[in-house]
């Protein structure tokens, strides 16, 4: 079901935008332990920097937690990256200079969560986060921003550029982004900027810059170990090593095996990552590599009913994933003189995926007996050789589809970026000029096996492949399609300090794209399509106190039409997503025009540092592309831009922390809607009946994007070696994909508690624990509509489905314990 139902559970994903600019994370004092530190240094980085830090070790102390609280007054001066190159330090951008939001998430946050996910760190720690299980697995999250989601799901409009060490992630079929291929042990720190069009395409709702650890950075090793509910079996090694000054070596390794709370529900993680690098003098040069093969299961949200019946019920399998990559990436800098730095990059990137995906069919046992038809008991349903199938299945069989996809991808690139310093008019000046080109070539295939469907909602396949078929013209059959990608990208940007409290920004980026179409079965497919665009930026800071900062900031941003978009973009023949594709009628690029303004403080208090932060955010996308579902063929759907759409919203957070003391509250408020009236296919129990639309006006809100996120979190020290901790998250209900138009009953809200502890038996040695939804609270994360007819209810007698919602269960109470042991 999870490919039949894609149409319905995206369609308010519309590609959209918001470019902003910002991250950041404060630099710990030096001699803190690796894990504690924040500085950021990589590409399109935002990245903070501070003086070099006296050489540290992964030696954890006797209180493991102090450093992370220390004043802000023995914190060095901490200035941000904002541009897509290679690694600098000591040019970075005073962070009071930034006009726009900061967030950043550092190593120490990510591990706290004990998880290898990243995604959990972001969704504990931004307030503007969200995360949902659209895939029905924690491995496979989406990651919402502001309205804009970086996903997995092939067929997403995505709204978040990603980028690690500098290089973009989003896979070059779909811009889809894999969250389960990062390695998290090694992510030194991630920042989330915002405003910002210099992180080029896809960087509507901002950017998530991963930087990562290297030998220089990070020394010692480490061996972590956690097991816990539903068989979860996790392992992580990390270790590096500074050579003589001049080299540095880091390395981690990262395995998982989880059975899941859900039927067929078993994921397996596998990841590596190492770093060679050399320094001399002003110069740096690293080499980075990585590897992962990840296998997942149950990909797919469950009728209400059937959960109702078993939390861990699933719904038409089978749903596997298998992910592979291979990467090497070459980054240096050189500060050619006191004033100027050289940065470049280069990088190669082999990705394959591999989907398999049960689903119910519209093929069926036609008024002619012994024959399959499609659609209807009359239109032939063909073969690959394009002669009418004929049918293997005994009559009244409940016929199901198993639909499989593949796609691989070698992508390389290169960046180069030059800072100036030199002062300006006798004003303090920092000018950026810089150049990216990235070229993929994707190979796309699907097939469909027709089968039949158990009492299970098991689809055994037969043998028997679908062709090209149905009308009014043919949507079905195999694909094989050859894409190239080639993007490039320049770009310049300028802050000027008018006085020591008032800094301007400005500049802008030129984008190329061109996405060619190469069908290797005929010719529907083909298609050369260019698209350019100039996304400019010009903001301000004023420092009024020296606590308080306010900021301000216009940019415009944009995304072109993915490979996978330019080839489903008929409505005369809708594509199965992610399984077949059809033709390439042209599609308009996303442009989104953001402004952003806040204010942000610190203050030291009895209590320790007092940090906090306001801000307010609007974009509006033209030509917004979004999945429209198809009429009368149920998980068929093409791609469309339709209109405008907007995000605008509130984001606040207060946190205090101190030597044995950290808390942080804060509150998100995204109010996302449609701004042009629309026309959607649904299975809404509200649609037209004889249209099968639903009616969209203006204002109506998109689905699935939550209007308030409240999130609390604490760690205290009990003892020197003993520390205790919380977080509790409240998201707001939100609209099912497929109810558009606002008439359905909101997927309830949620509220959910976590509870961590870990305790230092020696210097070297710590245990620790957590429980997850300590509450075992029952909740969605996601639902939309799903055809309720397709399949029996088979827990109900057989009788039809009465309950229209499909929803991804979240994982109940889960406890974990596990050992970490430094050297």
């Amino acid at each position: 079901m999870g490919t039949r139902l894609w149409f319905k559970r995206r369609l308010w994903m519309a590609s959209v935008s918001t470019g902003l600019l910002s991250g950041l994370v404060f630099a710990g004092p030096a001699g803190a332990a690796q894990d504690e530190e924040t500085n950021v240094q990589n590409l399109p980085p935002v990245e903070v920097t501070a003086p070099p830090p006296a050489t540290t070790r992964r030696n954890v102390s006797s209180r493991p937690v102090a450093q992370a609280g220390a004043s802000s007054s023995n914190r060095p001066k901490t200035r941000i990256y904002v541009y897509p190159t290679a690694p600098g330090t000591g040019r970075g951008l005073d962070v009071d200079k930034v006009p726009s939001a900061i967030n950043a998430v550092d190593a120490n946050q990510i591990k706290r969560t004990g998880s290898l996910n990243v995604t959990d760190a972001l969704r504990d720690n931004i307030a503007g986060v969200n995360i949902t299980e659209v895939t029905g697995n924690p491995f496979q999250p989406d990651v919402e921003f502001r309205g804009f989601v970086a996903s997995p799901v092939t067929g997403t409009p995505q709204g978040l550029a990603v980028y690690q060490n500098g290089v973009r992630i989003n896979e070059a079929f779909s811009d889809a982004v894999n969250w389960d291929l990062i390695p998290t042990a090694a992510i030194r720190s991630v920042t989330l900027v915002t405003n910002n069009p210099a992180f080029g395409l896809n960087a509507l709702g901002g950017a998530l810059n991963l930087q990562m650890k290297d030998g220089f950075t990070y020394q010692g090793a480490e061996l972590d170990v956690m097991g816990g509910s539903f068989g979860r079996i996790q392992g992580a090694a990390q270790w590096g090593k500074q050579i003589d000054k001049n080299y540095g070596v880091y390395a981690a390794l990262e395995g998982l095996r989880d059975n899941g709370f859900r039927n067929f529900s078993q994921s397996t993680v596998r990841r590596f990552y190492g770093d060679v690098g050399y320094k001399a003098g002003d110069s740096e040069f690293h080499a980075n590599m990585g590897v992962a093969k990840n296998d997942f299961g149950a990909s797919a949200t469950v009728p209400a009913e059937l959960l109702d019946k078993y939390w861990g019920a699933t719904y038409t399998t089978p749903q596997t994933t298998s992910n592979r990559v291979g990467y090497l990436n070459l980054t240096g800098k050189v500060d050619a003189t006191p004033t100027w730095t050289l940065e470049g990059t280069a990088h190669v990137r082999r990705y394959e995926q591999k989907l398999v995906d049960g689903n119910p069919t519209d093929v069926q046992e036609c008024a002619i007996a012994g024959l399959l038809c499609f659609g209807d008991d009359t239109t032939p349903a063909n073969g690959t050789n394009g002669v009418q199938l004929a049918n293997p299945f005994p009559s009244g069989t409940i016929l199901g589809e198993i639909d499989r996809s593949s796609i691989r991808s070698i992508t390389f690139g290169v960046s180069g970026q030059a800072t100036n310093t030199d002062q300006l008019l006798g004003h303090d000046n920092r000018f950026v000029v810089g150049a990216t080109y990235d070229a993929s070539v994707t190979r796309y295939d699907a097939t469909a096996e027709i089968g039949s469907i158990g009492e299970n909602y098991v689809v055994s396949g037969s043998g028997v492949f679908l062709g090209a078929t149905g009308t009014p013209a043919p949507v079905a059959g195999p694909v094989s399609l050859r894409t190239v990608n080639q993007y490039n990208g320049l770009y310049a940007m300028d802050t000027f300090n008018i006085t020591d409290a008032f800094a301007v920004t400005g500049g802008g980026r030129f984008n190329v794209a061109r996405i060619t179409l190469e069908d290797q079965l005929g010719t529907d497919l083909n298609g050369d399509h260019t698209f350019t665009r100039f996304n400019p930026v010009i903001g301000g800071t004023y420092k009024i106190t020296p606590e308080l900062t306010a900021y301000a900031g216009y940019s415009e941003a944009n995304r072109v039409p993915t490979p996978l978009e330019l080839g489903c973009a008929d409505p005369i023949r809708p594509c199965l997503i992610a399984a077949f594709l059809v033709s390439d009628p042209p599609l308009k690029q996303v442009v989104s025009k953001t402004v952003e303004a806040g204010l942000r403080g610190s203050k030291e208090l009895n209590i320790g540092t007092l940090g906090w932060k306001i801000g307010g955010f609007r974009a509006t996308n033209y030509d917004d592309i979004v999945a429209v579902p198809a009429v009368g063929r149920t998980g068929f759907g093409y791609f469309s831009n339709v209109g405008r759409t907007r995000r605008q919203g509130l984001e606040a957070e207060v946190n205090i922390k101190s030597p044995t003391l950290q808390f942080q509250a804060s509150y998100a408020f995204v109010y996302a809607r449609f701004l042009d009236a629309l026309e959607l296919g649904s299975e809404s129990p509200f649609r037209d009946p004889v249209t099968e639309t639903i009616h969209v006006s203006p204002g109506n809100q998109i689905p699935a994007i939550p209007r308030h996120r409240v999130k609390l979190g604490v760690d205290y020290n009990v003892t020197d070696v003993w520390k205790v901790g919380g977080n509790a998250l409240f998201v707001s209900g939100q609209y099912l994909v497929g109810d558009e138009s606002n008439q359905y009953t909101k997927l309830p809200s949620y509220t959910v508690f976590n509870l961590h502890t870990s305790y230092q038996v020696t210097k070297n040695i710590q245990l620790y624990g957590k429980v997850d939804n300590i509450f075992d609270k029952r909740y969605a994360t996601y639902g939309q509509f799903f055809d309720t007819g397709a399949v029996p209810n088979f827990t109900n007698g057989g009788n039809a489905f009465t309950d229209p919602r499909s929803l991804s269960p979240a994982r109940p109470r889960a406890f974990y314990a596990g050992m970490r042991v430094t050297f």
